[in-house]
């Protein structure tokens, strides 16, 4: 059977990104890939570990001459963002990513591609799988990256030598990445509490948003379906009742889709006010979302709906919840902190508002965003749970590795490269905390739209990329 793929160069990278393309990697449902990874080092012959929690460690000798150059680590993340387009029949848990190539890009067919971060990781097998001249080198493929950076804060920083770290979890070429924000989690619940008189039941869905990663692309101002949701149905509330409230998939992605079940008082004057709000949007996202569009369907079946202080709760939550850039550097062009609103959830016994919040100053995080969401909390009377927290990367004065990047690339492409930090958040900050004195840098082929389903990579980037970290190695004595 053919491969998608076939041809493309670097040969290897292509051929082991399709491979890992096959099998289902979203985060928490890494053992298939995990597996994969740890039979093809035995294969290999090259020396790997499987810790408890999947990552995997594959380490290689130095070439010949490189025997006392400083060990490097290549570092990225194994599992992937699970996106796809409403109506698309795609079972994340059993079935391979569809590849498609378009020109000079390679997309999926209507889910992720999961370029994040598997060319990361082909670049690293392609590294290990290939004569080039290198130092020591230790290759840390970690788990559960996308929703909590599980895999990195409980690898054992005691198995590496590393003093440099490359970081391949960077999307855009030309771009060296010496510092990343930090983040959390702060999720909300509201019990939920039903009437007993039942009524024909709608559907109220907003859609057709591009959506995008919470970080690398919250400063696009492009809509959350949550959010637009929670204010059309601040407008409803007198016409309708609330049955249950869904948004998003991962609190990581800007929600792309949401919707409710309602019920209706007045159908008339609520088409009206669905009509208010397609021409109020329109406007609104007329530049960052053109196809944003508010539905209303009627369903073929009947509902409870809550009581109506749970549905003020609701409403009141979502609205309240800060969404988007909330502070940016005076001094860069950087955001400094953002929240996502990511994914709303209805089930039996709650409704559940997750949210991801980021910021490259731990204090606006710990000691400002935080601690207003508790008391958005109490003023409610729902339950905060904050977690998952993961440190932020700092901009280092001086650095050895960024050094050897930055004149590698003017000797290559002969012009300066760009080099600074990211909202987004990177694994180098939890892998610095465990390996004292660790010197890192993060790079990447161009990528579009992560964490949605118009994710596509540059196919020349990729190649250029690897060329590039080759050198790099290459310089590394």
């Amino acid at each position: 059977m053919s491969r998608v793929l076939e041809g493309l160069k670097p040969e290897k990278v292509f051929y082991y990104f399709e491979e890992i393309s096959k099998i289902p990697r979203g985060s928490g449902n890494e053992k298939q890939v995990s597996d994969y990874l740890y039979n093809l080092a035995k294969e290999k012959n090259w020396e790997v570990i499987q810790d408890e929690y999947l990552n995997i460690i594959i380490k290689k000798p130095a070439h010949r001459g490189y025997e006392y150059a400083p060990t490097v680590m290549l570092q990225g993340h194994m599992d992937m963002v699970c996106e796809k387009n409403e109506g698309v029949e795609h079972d994340f848990e059993k079935d391979p990513i569809k590849l498609r190539v378009i020109d000079d890009y390679i997309y999926a067919t209507d889910t992720t591609l999961g370029a994040d971060n598997g060319i990361g990781v082909a670049y690293a097998l392609a590294v290990l799988d290939s004569e080039l001249a290198h130092p020591p080198l230790e290759v840390l493929i970690t788990t559960d990256e996308e929703k909590g950076m599980t895999g990195a804060s409980k690898v054992d920083g005691s198995l590496f030598r590393s003093k440099f770290l490359i970081n391949l979890d960077s999307e855009e070429e030309g771009v060296f990445t010496a510092g990343c924000a930090g983040g959390s989690e702060v999720d909300f619940k509201i019990p939920v509490k039903y009437g007993k008189e039942k009524d024909k039941a709608y559907k109220l869905s907003v859609k057709g948003l591009l959506g995008g990663h919470s970080g690398v692309d919250i400063n696009k101002e492009r809509g959350n379906a949550n959010k637009i949701l929670g204010r059309i149905l601040y407008d409803l509330f007198d016409d309708v009742g609330l049955a249950k409230i869904n948004g998003g998939s991962k609190n990581n992605a800007i929600p792309r889709e949401a919707s409710a079940v309602i019920t209706i008082k007045n159908s008339e004057k609520v088409s009206e006010k669905i009509n208010k709000w397609n021409k109020i949007l329109k406007n609104e996202y007329v530049f960052t979302d053109p196809d944003l569009v508010v539905e209303l369907k009627s369903l073929n079946e009947e509902t409870e709906t809550l009581e109506k202080d749970i549905f003020k709760k609701v409403v009141s939550l979502i609205n309240l919840i800060p969404v988007g850039v909330l502070s940016k550097s005076t001094a860069i062009d950087l955001v400094i902190s953002s929240n996502n609103l990511g994914v709303i959830t209805t089930d039996e016994g709650y409704i559940s508002f997750y949210n991801h919040p980021r910021s490259s100053v731990k204090t606006l995080l710990t000691e400002e965003f935080i601690p207003s969401m508790k008391l958005l909390a109490d003023l409610l009377d729902i339950e905060c749970v904050v977690g998952g927290y993961y440190p932020g990367w700092e901009y280092a004065k001086e650095s050895p590795l960024r050094d050897i990047c930055i004149e590698a690339y003017r000797d290559m492409y002969k012009k300066e490269p760009k080099v600074g930090a990211i909202h987004a958040g990177l694994e180098c900050g939890l892998l610095m905390e465990k390996i004292p004195g660790l010197d890192a840098i993060s790079l990447g082929p161009t990528a579009y739209e992560a964490h949605s389903p118009n994710e596509h990579v540059s196919i020349s980037s990729v190649e250029n990329v690897y060329n590039l970290l080759c050198e790099i190695l290459k310089r590394i004595k």
